[in-house]
């Protein structure tokens, strides 16, 4: 019998509940007194974490969030910050973790700790033009007269400063911005992982945007959590193994990558 998600989470928490509790540190101290596990993350990035109709947050990296949490025995906080901010207020402890499609980088190792990955994902194009849309290089982007938008302080944005330096590049503080001036004809691409170009060109049947059929890089997807909390690296790092060992993850990669019927509940 196919167990539910429910279930699989159900079996991971007992799982982790035969976990022995080290001498907590900052982080882990700090959640364990306000029983309060805040997660930061930018809510612009579906299907790994974006904002419903309603306002509310969802998406693979909210459901894996509320399993993390619903583990610890604790209160989810998710704190929604600019993708570019979510380092910074790491290293100033306002979250404990960051989970919002965050890929691991020897940079960003500098300022945390990753635990994972726990999914690979890839650099694609979002655009209008025909020929940038068969492009199998990064040599097709490195013109001069090429307008490209990407978040500010992602790896898109790093992607186009080292492999396109002779290209325009246009940071904004969201996809949702990027977006938005492809369509509004400003620039002449976005640049940004493969699930974030493919699920613009289904938001916007009609509009000519296309994207690549295979991603340019691939990049592992992790958690990030203080440098400084060993006790907590480690007890996060055992609940996502037991998330993938239980089926957890493979759950929620189907049900956000694969069934779709999420797409109608985004404004």
């Amino acid at each position: 019998m196919i167990k539910t998600l429910k279930q699989l989470l159900l079996g991971a928490v007992v799982a982790l509940s035969l976990i022995s509790g080290a001498q907590a540190g900052e982080t882990l101290q700090r959640i364990i007194d306000f029983k309060t596990l805040k997660v930061g993350m930018s809510a612009d990035q579906p299907p790994m974490t974006a904002l419903n109709r309603q306002g509310g947050v969802m998406g693979m990296d909210v459901d894996l969030a509320r399993g993390l949490a619903k583990a610890m025995r604790v209160q989810l906080d998710i704190k929604v910050l600019p993708f570019g901010n979510l380092l910074d207020a790491l290293e100033k402890g306002e979250i404990d973790m960051i989970m919002s499609n965050m890929s691991i980088t020897p940079e960003r190792t500098e300022k945390a700790h990753f635990v994972g990955p726990y999914m690979m994902t890839g650099k694609s194009i979002l655009t209008r033009n025909s020929v940038l849309a068969e492009a199998e290089d990064t040599g097709a982007f490195n013109r001069e007269d090429l307008k490209l938008a990407a978040v500010a302080n992602s790896t898109s944005s790093v992607f186009i400063r080292e492999n396109a330096p002779a290209a325009n590049l246009i940071e904004t503080d969201s996809s949702d911005e990027a977006v938005a001036l492809l369509l509004a004809g400003k620039v002449d691409g976005v640049i940004a992982d493969m699930s974030v170009t493919k699920l613009a060109v289904l938001r916007n049947r009609g509009a000519g945007l296309v994207t690549l059929k295979q991603p340019l890089t691939l990049e592992p997807v992790g958690i990030a959590v203080s440098k400084t909390d060993p006790e907590f690296q480690n007890l996060v790092d055992n609940f996502l193994g037991a998330f993938g060992k239980t089926g957890v993850l493979s759950q929620l990669r189907k049900k956000w990558f694969e069934d779709g019927d999420w797409i109608a509940a985004l404004p």
